[in-house]
C-alpha cells in the first residue's frame, strides 16, 4: 500500500510538473531534449555512485542526489526534472538489483518515485526562490534551498518506509540517517555549485572535479563505514551485557535479539550441542538441539540476505551453531564475519555458563532431594519425617490428640535371605506404595531404616473420654488402633515377589499423644517400645505402655514439675561462675548458670531440663526467672565495686519472639542496671533459625546496648555464619577444644583461629573449661586472653560470688604495658 500510494503520487506530481508552463532557466544554450537526457544521466550516476546507512534492520542510501538536482535544475526545465528523476534512479536500481541477482521491482519503484517526491518539492521551492533566473546570489540560494528540501522529503519518506518495516524507531532512523547524510549534503551542494559554475564560464575546469569527486565518494565511505563500525561494537557491548541469563533458553533468547540488534539481521538463529540434563547419562550424550530463532516481523520483498554461521565453542568444546542472515543484498564484508565470530565466542560462553548453572542447580535439587527421601522406595527418610512433623505438630493445637504408627516387616530377613536382596528391596517398594495408598491427607510416610516404616496421624479422635486415655493408661486411642490394624491388613495381603506369592507379617507399634506435649522424636521412641511388644507378644498391633518405659513417668511429669519449682522460687539455685584474665586473673565477668534442686530427684543438671523448657510453655517465664536472679546478683557485686558483666544463656526460641527485647528492657530497668553490663550467650543454632526475625530482634538487643556472646564457638559451620551475619562482643570457644588442645594440633588450630577472628571483629575470646596451669599456658601462647573453668573457679552460688570476685580482684596483679623497646614503663 505505501508502494503504491507513492508511486502513484510521483507520477501525477512528474505529470503535472511537465504539463506546467515553466520558464526555463537560461544558464547554457541548449536544445530541452539535450538537458532532460543530461538531468537522466545525472540522476543515474548520482544513484551508481550510492553507499547505504543500516538502520536497525533496514539501511538507508546516502547517494549524489542534492548535486544531481543543482546541475539537472540548470540544465533541463524544471517541469521534467521529476519525470528525470523517476527515470534515471529507476534505471540506476534495477541495475544495481540486477548486478547483485535481485529481482525487487517494487523496491526499485517505490525507491524511484521517493526521489522524484524529493524532486517535486524542491524544484517548486528553487523556482520560487530565482524566479526563473540562474544569475547572482538569489540562484544561489534557490539551488541551495531546493537541495534542502529534496533532502528534507526524501529523508522524511525514508523514515515512513522503514517505520512501516519496523526496521527501527523514527527517532533512530533521523539521528542516523542526518549524522550520515549531513557532511554529504553540504560537499554535494558545493559540488553541484563549483560543477554549475565551472560549465557555464570554464568547462575545462569540470576535468578537475573528477579527483576531487574520488576523495570525496572515499571521504563519505571512510566517514560512513567508521560510523557504523562505532554502532557494531555499541551495540555488541549492549548485547554482550545481556547475556548472563540462568539459563540456556534465557541466553539463547538475549544472544538472538542482540544478533539482530548487532547485525541488523533480518534473521538469526542458535543450534545448541551442550547435554540437555546432566544427571540422567543416557539423555547426555551431547545431540544437537535447536535451541530456537528470532525472525522479525515479515516485510513483503524483505527476504533474508546472505548467510554467515559459526561454529560456538569453549576450550576445544563445541557448544552450538549461530547462523545469521545479514539485510544486506550483497556480499558480507570481512568486517562482519569477524563481529559474528566474536558475537558467537561470547554467546558460547554465555551458553556454556548458563549450561553449567543448570546442572549445578539440578544437582543440588538431587541432593537437597536425596537428603530427604529415601532413595530405595521414594518415601520421605528420618530427617525429613522429623523436620516435616515438628512442623506439622507445633502447627497444630497443643491439646490436639496425634499419632505415631510405626511399622516393621517380621519376614524381612527371610525374604532377603531366600529370594535374594533384589526380592527384598522389591517387598520395600510394594510396602511404600501400599502405605502411600492408604495414607490419608495430611499424614506423613516415611521408611527410618531397613524394614522400618512410620506413619504420622495429625488428627485422631476417641471413642472414649479424651481425657482419660491420654494420661497414660493402657488402652490407646481406639481410632489409631483400628487404622494400625487397617494397615496390617492391607499390607498382609498376598503379593507376588520374584515368582513368588508371599504374605508379608506386619508389627505395628502405636503411641498417642497431645500434639503440644512431646516431640516426634520422643514419640517415635515410644512407638519403637510399643512395636518391641508386638514382636514379644506375636501379636499385629500393640500400643505404647507407659509402664514399659522406665523414663516415661518422669519425661511426661518434667513440665508440671517444673512449673511448680518457678512458683516456689526456692528450687531453681542460681550458680555462677567467674571469667578471668588469664595474665592476672582479674575477674572479667560471671556467667549464669542454673540448677534444680528437685524435690524427688535431687540436683538436676541444665541438660535433663532445658529442651523441657524449651519445647513448652514454660520458656518465657523460665527466661525472666534466670534474668531476674542474674541481675539482681550482678547488682550485688557492682555495689561492691566489681565492675564486671553478667552473662546469661539464651533459647533459641527466645530470639524468635519479636517482644524478648522489651522483656530485657523492662529486666534492666527494674534492677537498674546498665544494659552493657548483660551479655546474652547464643548457641549457633541460632544462626540457622528464621533469620529475620532473629536479626530483627539482635539489632533492638544491640541497640539498648546489650552485649551480645556466641557461646559453643567452634563446633559448627554456622557460628561462622552467624558471626559474618551479626557483629557480637565475645566469642566463647567450647571446652571440648580447650581440652584437646595440648595433646591435638588441629584441636589448638581451632583455637589460635578463634582468637584471630576474634581479634579481626572487635570481639573477646573466653575460653571455655580450663582445668589446669598447662591449658592456661597453652591459651596464653595462642593469644587468648580470657578463660573459665575449675582452675580458676568452681561456679559459687549468690552469697558466695561477691567475695570470691572481690578476692579476684586484688589479688590480680597491676597489668603493666611495656612503652619503649628496652623494657622500661
Amino acid at each position: 500500500m505505501l508502494t503504491g500510494g507513492v508511486v502513484g503520487v510521483a507520477v501525477v506530481l512528474a505529470v503535472l510538473a511537465a504539463l506546467l508552463p515553466w520558464e526555463r532557466p537560461l544558464a547554457l544554450a541548449h536544445p530541452s531534449a539535450v538537458g532532460v537526457a543530461s538531468a537522466i544521466a545525472l540522476v543515474g550516476l548520482a544513484q551508481l555512485a550510492q553507499l547505504r546507512v543500516r538502520v536497525g534492520r533496514g539501511t538507508v542510501s546516502v547517494s549524489w542526489g542534492e548535486t544531481a538536482f543543482v546541475l539537472g535544475f540548470a540544465l533541463a526545465p524544471p517541469g521534467w526534472l521529476p519525470a528525470a528523476t523517476l527515470v534515471g534512479a529507476a534505471a540506476a536500481w534495477l541495475l544495481i538489483t540486477w548486478l547483485n541477482g535481485q529481482r525487487a521491482v517494487a523496491d526499485v519503484l517505490h525507491l524511484a518515485a521517493c526521489l522524484a517526491l524529493g524532486t517535486s518539492g524542491a524544484i517548486w521551492v528553487a523556482y520560487a526562490i530565482t524566479g526563473g533566473s540562474m544569475s547572482g546570489t538569489r540562484a544561489h540560494l534557490g539551488l541551495i534551498a531546493g537541495a534542502a528540501t529534496y533532502l528534507a522529503i526524501t529523508l522524511g519518506l525514508a523514515v515512513l518506509t522503514l517505520s512501516v518495516h519496523r526496521d527501527a524507531t523514527p527517532a533512530q532512523i533521523v539521528a542516523r540517517a542526518l549524522h550520515a547524510k549531513l557532511p554529504m549534503f553540504v560537499g554535494n551542494v558545493l559540488v553541484g555549485l563549483s560543477a554549475l559554475y565551472a560549465l557555464v564560464n570554464e568547462p575545462l575546469w569540470l576535468l578537475a572535479l573528477a579527483p576531487v569527486l574520488w576523495l570525496l565518494q572515499r571521504t563519505y565511505r571512510y566517514h560512513l563505514r567508521a560510523e557504523e563500525e562505532r554502532r557494531v561494537w555499541e551495540a555488541f557491548a549492549r548485547a554482550t551485557r545481556t547475556l548472563g541469563g540462568p539459563t540456556e533458553a534465557a541466553v539463547a533468547e538475549a544472544g538472538l535479539r542482540g544478533a539482530l540488534d548487532v547485525f541488523g539481521a533480518r534473521r538469526a538463529e542458535i543450534e545448541v550441542s551442550l547435554p540437555p540434563a546432566p544427571v540422567d547419562s543416557e539423555s547426555g550424550r551431547g545431540d544437537r538441539r535447536y535451541l530456537g530463532d528470532a525472525l522479525p516481523d515479515a516485510v513483503p520483498g524483505a527476504a533474508p540476505g546472505p548467510v554467515i554461521s559459526r561454529t560456538m565453542a569453549v576450550g576445544g568444546t563445541t557448544v552450538g551453531e549461530l547462523t545469521v542472515w545479514l539485510a544486506e543484498p550483497t556480499m558480507p564484508a570481512a568486517r562482519d564475519e569477524l563481529a559474528v565470530s566474536a558475537y558467537a565466542d561470547v554467546l558460547a560462553g554465555a551458553l556454556h555458563d548458563a549450561a553449567t548453572r543448570e546442572r549445578l542447580a539440578l544437582l543440588d535439587a538431587r541432593v537437597a532431594h536425596d537428603g530427604v527421601h529415601d532413595q530405595l522406595t521414594g518415601l520421605a527418610n528420618r530427617r525429613a519425617l522429623l523436620a516435616d512433623g515438628e512442623e506439622l505438630l507445633r502447627s497444630l493445637h497443643r491439646d490436639q490428640a496425634v499419632a505415631v504408627l510405626l511399622l516393621d516387616l517380621n519376614n524381612f530377613r527371610e525374604i532377603n535371605g531366600t529370594l535374594g536382596h533384589g526380592a527384598g528391596d522389591d517387598v520395600l517398594r510394594t510396602v511404600a506404595v501400599r502405605l502411600t495408598d492408604l495414607a490419608r491427607k495430611g499424614e506423613l510416610v516415611a521408611r527410618l531404616g531397613d524394614d522400618e516404616f512410620a506413619l504420622l496421624l495429625p488428627a485422631v479422635a476417641t471413642l472414649t473420654d479424651s481425657a482419660t486415655s491420654l494420661r497414660g493408661a493402657p488402652s490407646p486411642l481406639p481410632q489409631a488402633v483400628r487404622r494400625a490394624r487397617e494397615i496390617v491388613d492391607s499390607l498382609g495381603l498376598p503379593t507376588e515377589i520374584g515368582g513368588v506369592r508371599l504374605v508379608l507379617d506386619v508389627a505395628v507399634g502405636v503411641v498417642v499423644e497431645r500434639a503440644g506435649h512431646a516431640d516426634l522424636s520422643e514419640l517415635i521412641r515410644r512407638a519403637s517400645i510399643a512395636l518391641e511388644q508386638a514382636k514379644e507378644l506375636h501379636v499385629g498391633v500393640a500400643a505404647y505402655d507407659s509402664a514399659r518405659d522406665a523414663s516415661s513417668t518422669d519425661h511426661l511429669a518434667l513440665p508440671a514439675e517444673l512449673h511448680d519449682a518457678l512458683i516456689a522460687k526456692d528450687q531453681l539455685i542460681l550458680m555462677l561462675q567467674p571469667e578471668v584474665d588469664l595474665d592476672t586473673g582479674a575477674p572479667t565477668g560471671v556467667e549464669a548458670l542454673i540448677r534444680w534442686n528437685h524435690p524427688r530427684r535431687g540436683l538436676l543438671t541444665p541438660a535433663v531440663f532445658v529442651e523441657t523448657v524449651e519445647v513448652g510453655e514454660l520458656l518465657a517465664p523460665f527466661t525472666r526467672y534466670v534474668l531476674d536472679r542474674a541481675l539482681e546478683a550482678a547488682a550485688a557485686w557492682a555495689a561492691a565495686g566489681v565492675d564486671v558483666p553478667v552473662s546469661v544463656n539464651v533459647s533459641a526460641r527466645s530470639l524468635l519472639d519479636a517482644t524478648f527485647p522489651a522483656q530485657v528492657a523492662d529486666a534492666l530497668r527494674r534492677h537498674r542496671m546498665v544494659p552493657g553490663r548483660l551479655v546474652l550467650e547464643i548457641t549457633e543454632s541460632v544462626a540457622v533459625s528464621d533469620q529475620g526475625v532473629v536479626d530483627e530482634v539482635l539489632a533492638a538487643l544491640r541497640e539498648m546496648q546489650v552485649q551480645i556472646s556466641v557461646d559453643d564457638f567452634g563446633t559448627g559451620f554456622s557460628s561462622l555464619a552467624f558471626v559474618t551475619r551479626v557483629r557480637v562482643d565475645e566469642l566463647k570457644v567450647d571446652r571440648s577444644f580447650v581440652t584437646e588442645m595440648t595433646d591435638s594440633p588441629a584441636a589448638a588450630a581451632v583455637v589460635r583461629g578463634a582468637v584471630e577472628l576474634g581479634a579481626r571483629l572487635g570481639a573477646r575470646v573466653v575460653a571455655e573449661g580450663v582445668e589446669t596451669a598447662e591449658q592456661r599456658a597453652a591459651l596464653l601462647a595462642l593469644g587468648c586472653t580470657a578463660a573459665q573453668g575449675y582452675h580458676f573457679s568452681r561456679p559459687l552460688p549468690v552469697d558466695k560470688i561477691v567475695p570470691a570476685l572481690v578476692h579476684l580482684a586484688d589479688a590480680a596483679p597491676a597489668k603493666i604495658v611495656p612503652l619503649r623497646a628496652d623494657g622500661a614503663s
